[in-house]
């Protein structure tokens, strides 16, 4: 079973998947608290597990099946950027060896980066 399937479970359908001891294995109480933390409403779910994550996968599941209230939650999932894509960019639009370009990546922001980067696109497929 995927995150997806135990949070599908906890937000909207309601089921109990822990039906079988592989379901206990695929559980990942991290990826299911991180599935939490990008909603207003369950937030603070996530953060009382995360502060009692010595407990069984069984009762953390349990909880949050129960206290989350059923509603359809749908995010993406924040992934980091790649640094290497965005270090060769600051590279190439500043001629700078790679130091440098470090040091430079460390003033700018994620707006500025993203400019930058737009900037050296030359178009043609990705």
């Amino acid at each position: 079973m995927s995150p997806f399937d135990f949070l599908n479970a906890i937000n909207s359908t309601k089921e109990n998947v822990f039906v079988d001891p592989q379901a206990e294995k695929d559980y990942s109480p991290f990826m299911i608290n991180r599935g939490l933390s990008y909603f207003n409403d369950t937030i603070m779910y996530a953060n009382e597990m995360n502060k009692y994550n010595l407990l069984d996968k069984k009762l953390q599941f349990d909880f949050l099946l129960n206290i989350v209230p059923k509603r359809k939650r749908f995010s993406k999932w924040f992934k980091k950027e790649d640094a290497a894509f965005n270090l060769n960019a600051v590279m190439s639009y500043y001629k700078y060896n790679e130091e440098r370009a470090l040091e430079v990546m460390s003033i700018l922001n994620d707006d500025q980066i993203r400019i930058i980067i737009d900037k050296m696109n030359k178009g043609g497929r990705a």
